[in-house]
Order: C-alpha cells, then sequence, then structure tokens
C-alpha cells in the first residue's frame, strides 16, 4: 500500500511543479529561442507545453499502475465471506405473486 501511495504522491507533485516550471521558464526566458516570441506567442506555447507536460505526467501514472504486478493484492477475507454470503441468499420480494404476473402481461 505504500508504494501505491508514494507513486501517487510524486505523480501529483509532479503534475503541480512541472506545468508551473514550464510556465515559469518561458516567462523568464530560461528556454532557448523564447526571448525572441511575441507576448501572445509565448503565452500560446507555453500553456499549451504546460498541458502537454500534465498529459506526460497522466500516462507516466497510467504506465506504473499498469505494470504494477496483481498478484501482489489478495481481497479481504471477510468482504469475501460477506460477498459469498449475499450471492447464497434468496432474494426475497415484497410483490405478492398476483403483482408479479400482472408486471408480466
Amino acid at each position: 500500500m505504500a508504494g501505491v501511495l508514494e507513486k501517487f504522491l510524486l505523480a501529483s507533485m509532479f503534475m503541480w511543479l512541472i506545468p508551473i516550471a514550464v510556465l515559469y521558464g518561458f516567462n523568464h526566458n530560461l528556454f532557448p529561442g523564447s526571448s525572441d516570441l511575441s507576448p501572445h506567442s509565448l503565452t500560446l506555447w507555453s500553456g499549451l507545453l504546460a498541458v502537454i507536460s500534465v498529459n506526460v505526467v497522466i500516462g507516466f501514472y497510467i504506465y506504473l499502475a499498469m505494470k504494477e504486478p496483481s498478484d501482489k493484492h489478495e481481497p479481504d477475507p471477510a468482504f469475501l465471506a460477506q460477498a459469498r454470503a449475499s450471492i447464497q441468499k434468496p432474494i426475497e420480494s415484497t410483490e405478492g405473486p398476483s403483482q408479479s404476473r400482472e408486471k408480466d402481461e
């Protein structure tokens, strides 16, 4: 459980930090060629790259989740026992036999 939480917190942190770093880098001319762009183009490119960076982080998080072994997780035995009992229990109906026949017709 700790590994899953660690991956989630790391991905969440990167989803905040990377786009802010991209916006900061464009606004302070840290990227080569960004000083030659007009203010409109600078805003457009920095926003576009920030959105793409968030999508890359989300894709990486999904990749890590899919790569995680599925046999590592075991369901709760109490939950399984309760689920089996609910499946085997007959369904109680509040309707009489005449009402159920009327619905079928």
